[in-house]
């Protein structure tokens, strides 16, 4: 099986479904977005998925504050415009895409 992790190394809840897919024996392509932010389609394409724009922002943020109020488009163009925004980790396999939160969650789409 194949899954792809949105990923930030420095999260331990991003580290722990990283180590459920490895230890599912899934072929794993870790992006770590922060250096290689997914695009305002790629965001939206998870929102199609059944992650809502809104349920994949990161709230703690600073930026998040000033989207309690915005529309799911709105909440694309920021999280695109700033990936610390996208709340993590968001892993996608043939099954599905499931953020991590918990990391168990992820063991939907295995």
């Amino acid at each position: 099986m194949k899954a792809t992790i949105y990923h930030n190394p420095r999260c331990s809840k991003s580290r722990e479904a990283l180590a459920i897919l490895e230890d599912a024996g899934a072929e794993v392509t870790v992006i770590e977005y922060l250096k290689t932010p997914p695009s305002r389609d790629e965001l939206a394409r998870h929102a199609r998925a059944g992650i809502a724009p809104r349920d994949g922002l990161r709230r703690a943020e600073d930026g998040a504050k000033a989207l309690k109020e915005a529309s799911d488009e709105a909440i694309l163009d920021a999280m695109a415009a700033d990936p610390i925004l996208i709340e993590r980790p968001l892993v996608e396999t043939e099954k599905g895409v499931r953020l991590g939160r918990p990391p168990e969650t992820i063991r939907e789409v295995l």
